[in-house]
């Protein structure tokens, strides 16, 4: 029987993908994010913290049970398995020109988001298929990752018309 944490959304609409995160914090809460949004949220070992119900369940709260995760053990794995799925790998990162309210997400994007302490390694960033940022204000460098997270994948479950429909 699956874990919970691994069950698959049939729908499709944009994943999220956290590169070896740094946070267990963050990470909690984009899985409470994901959980919310019924969006699959991948995690790219090696992750900066022991990945376990424990580490994220303080961020993450009751919605962990309900969260479609996703783990690859290394960025290699997860490429092998994007290779076969298919769509597009979308790169979050400070050093895009283009704003991701400018970019036209697909439903089988990906959207890749780097560690907090690094972002993601040149090889990384060369094997995307585009690169957006999220426009901000002269001197600022970047948001907390959650928060940028939230953004995007809200406005790429815009864009696509995926936003879960709400029962309450």
């Amino acid at each position: 029987m699956q874990h919970p944490s691994q069950r698959k959304i049939s729908k499709a609409m944009p994943d999220i993908a956290l590169y070896q995160p740094d946070i267990p914090q963050n990470t909690g809460t984009i899985l409470r994010l994901g959980a919310c949004l019924g969006v699959t949220v991948h995690l790219i070992e090696p992750a900066g913290f022991p990945i376990s119900d424990s580490a994220l369940k303080r961020a993450g709260m009751d919605y962990l049970e309900r969260a479609a995760m996703r783990r690859h053990s290394s960025f290699e794995e997860f490429r092998s398995w994007h290779q076969n799925r298919g769509g597009r790998l979308v790169l979050m990162t400070t050093k895009a020109a283009r704003a991701y309210t400018e970019f036209s997400f697909a439903a089988d994007d990906i959207l890749l988001m780097g560690r907090e302490s690094s972002g993601v390694p040149a090889s990384v960033h060369d094997l995307a298929d585009a690169r957006i940022a999220i426009p901000m204000a002269e001197g600022m460098r970047s948001l907390n990752l959650a928060v940028a997270t939230g953004m995007a994948i809200g406005e790429a479950l815009r864009q696509t018309g995926t936003f879960p429909r709400s029962t309450g």
